[in-house]
């Protein structure tokens, strides 16, 4: 095993640290985009204080369209875009873009998803106390689903660890492109296993640490 692992030592920290780079870039779109966009979901729904019906049916359909995408079809199909974006649509940085899209649309489902548990009492008893809508999204919805919020960006970020192994289909490297590339077509097994094995200990140190820190932050 180390002598494997020696021989292709800095192939297998370069595509490490290209996972990383691809969900990383995710994790921000996820956070920057799509915590907004699933608020503003929750928000503009049928009797919630935000009520636009035009608003969110355009939201809930492009987030269900990209979301009914398998993946991989997503990421051709978005080849021009990203062409357009970047100015290639082959190596890590071109493969954040399907990775982002797909981030936003999944974090922005599970966002609205966890502020429809919060109890409507609370919003009711925010808005008569006097609460701007500022004040109470940030200091009673998130407060209130603050558990769900971080549990779901751990799914998310699973997820996107998942989806990162198929950007090598447009040379985006990362973890699994290495093992298919050295691993499976090389017929190296063992250094195939030996990727799978660091991606589910990486998988559960993530599942791990967000199920603590939902654990810990959930008063309820």
């Amino acid at each position: 095993m180390l002598d494997v692992l020696l021989q292709y030592e800095t192939e297998i920290w370069r595509s490490i640290g290209e996972t990383f780079i691809m969900v990383g870039v995710s994790i921000a779109a996820a956070v920057l985009v799509g915590l907004p966009v699933g608020t503003l979901l929750f928000l503009c729904r049928k009797g919630q204080i935000y009520e636009n019906r035009v608003i969110f049916s355009v939201l809930n359909l492009l987030v269900n369209i990209i979301r009914s995408f398998p993946f991989l079809l997503l990421v051709v199909f978005l080849i021009p875009f990203t062409r357009m974006l970047i100015g290639t649509a082959i190596g890590t940085a071109a493969a954040t873009v399907p990775l982002s899209i797909i981030a936003i649309a999944h974090y922005s489902r599970l966002v609205e998803q966890s502020l429809l548990d919060v109890p409507k009492g609370v919003i009711e008893a925010a808005i008569a106390m006097g609460a701007s809508v500022r004040q109470v999204i940030f200091k009673f919805l998130f407060v209130e689903a603050r558990s769900g919020l971080v549990l779901g960006l751990t799914t998310s970020i699973i997820s996107f660890i998942s989806y990162s192994t198929i950007m090598g289909v447009v040379g985006g490297g990362g973890i699994g492109d290495f093992a298919i590339r050295y691993g499976y077509q090389q017929f190296k097994t063992d250094l195939m296993m030996y990727m799978i094995i660091i991606m589910v200990i990486l998988v559960q140190f993530i599942q791990f640490t967000g199920t603590t820190v939902s654990r810990m932050i959930d008063k309820r």
